[in-house]
């Protein structure tokens, strides 16, 4: 066959391959302009503030040897009125029979609150001078995950809890993952998570009381999660998680969002990683003051999480190979 029959075949492959490759590139430049950098603390958040000290003290690191049996993480955005009674019954578990035997710590992580909430927070301290009460004032609001995230890579716990600071989750039902965790991984140092999940509640009060927006928001968010990979998990946005250290360790420097829907990028890193998952039922209500804007939220959430999923498809964002243990 001459050269003059092969050549329009080949110049429309060659074209096509042209168009297709400068398509990619502009779709990855725009995923990269819109995909955000691990968070990068200046040194004015690597500190605390408790009642043990008048000025602020260096954190420790997630990295160093556990300390502690379990560090609570608490995230808080303006909370001066939420947070006293979600606190009451935090101290009261953490000091009754039930955790007679265990050791532990409370980080506050103000995310750069207006309201005084670093204040509510070194006055518990005060009030409660026995309990080891941390307070990190964040410079900027960076979000929850934003949050959480430091609160974990600066906790001295075996195990570390997150927990929203509205009290939504009954904190009693710690014991409740503390055992899921323990049937996970009887060693200690085997990295293993625990969720406290509210998926059992759909079809109760607790839920169909809230608006017919919230609810077809919540059951779109859902499809939209099995298609991002998380559908093994019923319940990704629950606020009451429990990491060993050793998952902790693994997840939360490579995490990048840090707005509200850090759970899914923090659930998938664990799929990468094989570290297991237990999903446990726990008790929820509806507490009134929440920070989500339902519309506006819901628009950021969908764009963070196909930037999520796009990046992770394409390798860019990803933790190390687990290491053995």
């Amino acid at each position: 066959m001459s050269p003059s029959l092969t050549s329009p075949v080949s110049g429309v492959r060659k074209s096509t391959r042209v168009v297709f490759i400068a398509r990619f590139t502009q779709c990855y430049t725009v995923l990269v302009f819109f995909s955000p950098s691990l968070i990068v603390h200046p040194e004015e958040d690597r500190k605390y503030r408790s009642a043990k000290f008048s000025k602020p003290v260096p954190l420790p690191s997630v990295h160093d040897e556990a300390e502690v049996d379990l560090t609570v993480v608490i995230p808080a955005y303006n909370e001066t009125k939420r947070m006293p009674a979600m606190m009451q019954s935090t101290l009261a578990h953490l000091t009754s029979s039930a955790c007679s035997a265990r050791s532990y710590e409370i980080l506050i992580i103000d995310d750069g609150s207006k309201d005084g909430t670093s204040n509510l927070a070194l006055d518990l301290a005060a009030k409660n001078p026995k309990i080891d009460i941390r307070v990190i004032t964040l410079i900027k609001n960076l979000g929850k995950g934003g949050g959480v995230r430091h609160g974990m890579l600066h906790g001295r716990g075996r195990r570390l809890l997150m927990v929203d600071a509205d009290g939504a989750s009954r904190f009693e039902d710690l014991e409740l993952l503390w055992k899921a965790m323990d049937k996970l991984s009887p060693d200690e140092k085997q990295a293993s998570i625990a969720v406290g999940s509210r998926a059992h509640l759909v079809k109760t009060e607790a839920v169909v009381k809230r608006s017919i927006l919230r609810n077809i928001l919540m059951y779109g968010l859902h499809t939209i999660l099995r298609i991002v990979g998380v559908g093994h998990i019923r319940d990704t946005q629950c606020g009451f998680k429990l990491f060993s250290r050793g998952a902790a360790q693994q997840i939360f420097p490579y995490q990048h969002l840090a707005t509200w829907i850090f759970d899914v990028e923090v659930l998938l890193l664990a799929k990468q990683l094989q570290i297991p998952v237990a999903e446990v039922p726990i008790q929820w209500h509806e507490v009134s003051g929440s920070k989500l804007n339902v519309v506006t939220d819901s628009l950021q959430m969908l764009k963070d999480l196909l930037i999520l999923r796009a990046n992770i498809l394409l390798g860019r964002w990803k933790a190390p190979p687990r290491s053995k243990r």
